[in-house]
């Protein structure tokens, strides 16, 4: 089916830290405001980005991962996610064209735009450059004929003289500047951070650790004047038509994945907040049912998410019945995967706390 006349937007940089979850964030809360329905979207399996995209947004923030879910899924689960929006903002994931080591172009923020025949803003740091900001932009403009670069956002704008300065040298480019975000706009403690929450060992927290709404980037959501609002909402009804099939759920008793209908438990070990995770850790039965289920051989294996586990350590020790439902899952030979910082969860201990108990240091 023919699904792509939602107008949509890949917003991208040429590296991590020029401020694609500023920007991209702060566009969804502004359409939003102005009374749309914006379909939120992550390049990649972050978890944390899609959740600010869901507080601007007031719907999920959905992954499109081309590595795990192979790009010939991508199309589809954006007709899914982007089903009854008046329009979609796709955030990147790292450079522009970066994406898995020695894969080429897979999993890049340019093959998902590809993919969604979308067209791209550029978000450029434009600190400490003014004029070479031209030919930045102009290289990635011309590296890939089938990437439109439909207009650049210029960030970490120094004083009015710097954006004049980076204006002018942006007419010659052929792209348009759509916006530009001065320092003196951001709410972060250093120059570039935008008020986000941070960990002291794992960069930005999830949003449900924030409190609320980061400032910073509300008051650039409601300041219309950092960029141009129509030439943006041009851009956004550029995008060609995309075919291919809506998701659909796999049949009753089969895995999607190929699995020969094995099943497996996923869990979320705690809330999103800490109240919630209170009321979790209160109301514990249903998690535990869940690892019971799996340990009676229901599910032949559990997976556990990433996350941020220490900040949750006494929550996740406290629960008891649940670390030795995993601990006597893991023993019984059932395969137990954990992502990322889940695995600190399968440990004997962390910060002092008692965990698992899964994973036990071997002789060298």
């Amino acid at each position: 089916m023919s699904g792509g006349a939602v107008p949509r937007l890949v917003i991208a940089a040429p590296s991590s830290g020029a401020g694609k979850t500023t920007v991209a964030t702060g566009l969804m809360a502004a359409f939003a405001e102005a009374g749309l329905a914006v379909s939120p979207h992550k390049v990649g399996p972050d978890y944390i980005d899609p959740g600010y995209h869901a507080l601007a947004t007031g719907r999920p923030g959905r992954n499109l991962d081309a590595f795990l879910c192979g790009p010939e899924q991508i199309a589809p689960l954006f007709l899914h996610g982007a089903a009854g929006a008046d329009l979609a903002l796709v955030e990147g994931v790292m450079g522009l064209f970066d994406g898995a080591s020695g894969r080429g172009e897979l999993a890049s923020t340019a093959q998902v735009a590809k993919v969604l025949r979308a067209p791209v803003v550029l978000v450029v740091d434009a600190s400490s450059q003014s004029r070479s900001v031209a030919a930045l932009v102009h290289g990635f403009a011309s590296w890939d004929p089938e990437v439109r670069l439909a207009g650049v956002i210029l960030n970490k704008v120094g004083s009015p003289r710097h954006e004049e300065l980076l204006r002018d040298a942006m007419d010659s480019s052929g792209v348009p500047v759509l916006g530009a975000l001065h320092r003196t706009e951001q709410a972060g403690r250093r120059p570039g951070t935008w008020g986000w929450c941070r960990s002291p060992n794992a960069g930005r927290r999830p949003w449900s650790r924030c409190g609320r709404w980061p400032r910073g980037c509300a008051r650039a959501a409601t300041s219309r004047r950092c960029w141009r609002w129509r030439a943006t909402c041009r851009s956004c009804r550029t995008g060609r038509g995309i075919r291919a099939r809506r998701c659909r759920r796999p049949p009753r008793g089969r895995a999607s994945g190929g699995g020969g209908g094995r099943r497996a438990g996923v869990h979320l070990l705690v809330r999103r907040t800490r109240r919630a995770a209170d009321r979790g850790r209160r109301r514990g039965g249903a998690v535990r049912s869940a690892a019971g289920r799996a340990a009676a051989g229901r599910h032949p294996g559990l997976v556990i998410g990433g996350g941020f586990p220490e900040v949750y350590a006494p929550e996740l020790s406290a629960n008891a019945p649940l670390r030795a439902a995993v601990a006597e899952l893991a023993a019984s030979g059932a395969p137990v995967s954990a992502e990322c910082a889940g695995l600190l969860y399968l440990a004997r201990s962390l910060d002092g706390k008692p965990m698992c108990g899964c994973c036990r240091p071997t002789a060298g």
